[in-house]
């Protein structure tokens, strides 16, 4: 399993993955983001799945990409191309995977800004090769382990929040999965990329960089929950809501 996500915000958008890869009873680090930087052209792709798949789609979209590179002037049209390069993955090996009892299984987040763009765009593609474009209404989306991660986010990220702010949602969102699942795990990479910028600032982090943010997060977690004006709450245990005294 992974963790994988993606916000877009007004001002551009943020990326965040874990690097732990699961084999059975083998746990490895493995880098999970797919960065291309180019005069105007700059995208990130991020992916769930089986590593295989996910190399040999990533090799043969390179190839494209080293040879066809000014064909892609907005990002949907690369989203395209990566499709179709897991489409022939799929054709090449599926079945074979598929008789040995995996499943072909390969989602992508796809996050850029090509010269026609007129804003950064977000895409969720999915193993058959179709795909959907992340909006302001729902502005992240994570692949893999999301459970854990989806309520922080939803409780707490707006289409408006400055980048930082999503950031910071992003790593708690991680920080949730990896308390909670033994599949997710440090070290992580990052990547931003800012309205019109078109540049990636990707950024790996350790565990002893960000641990402290995680601690800090749990006190005051616990500390909110002791806070919590939960009178009514005390009828759980046979006793008079306080309220209803004071009425």
């Amino acid at each position: 399993m992974t963790f994988c996500l993606g916000i877009k915000t007004k001002y551009g958008i943020v990326g965040l993955s874990d690097t732990r890869i699961t084999s059975g009873t083998e746990t490895t680090t493995s880098k999970k983001v797919f960065t291309v930087n180019r005069d105007k052209h700059s995208f990130f792709i991020m992916t769930s799945g089986l590593r295989s798949v996910r190399d040999k789609a990533i090799t043969y979209f390179t190839e494209v990409i080293e040879e066809q590179d000014e064909d892609f002037t907005k990002l949907y049209k690369a989203v395209n191309e990566f499709g179709h390069q897991v489409k022939r993955v799929a054709l090449e090996d599926k079945a074979h995977l598929e008789e040995a009892g995996l499943n072909f299984n390969l989602f992508s987040i796809i996050g850029g800004q090509l010269e026609e763009d007129k804003t950064p765009k977000l895409y969720l593609l999915y193993p058959q090769g179709n795909w959907i474009e992340i909006r302001r209404g729902t502005p992240f989306v994570s692949i893999g382990n999301t459970g854990a991660g989806n309520p922080v986010l939803r409780r707490s990220l707006q289409y408006e929040d400055s980048l930082e702010y999503a950031m910071k949602c992003a790593f708690l969102a991680f920080d949730a999965t990896r308390i909670s699942a033994n599949d997710v795990d440090y070290p992580i990479d990052t990547v931003v990329l800012e309205n019109d910028h078109y540049h990636i600032i990707e950024k790996r982090f350790e565990q002893k960089e960000l641990e402290h943010i995680g601690s800090f997060w749990n006190e005051r977690i616990k500390a909110a929950i002791k806070e919590l004006p939960s009178d009514v709450l005390g009828k759980a245990f046979g006793g008079i809501s306080l309220v209803e005294e004071n009425t």
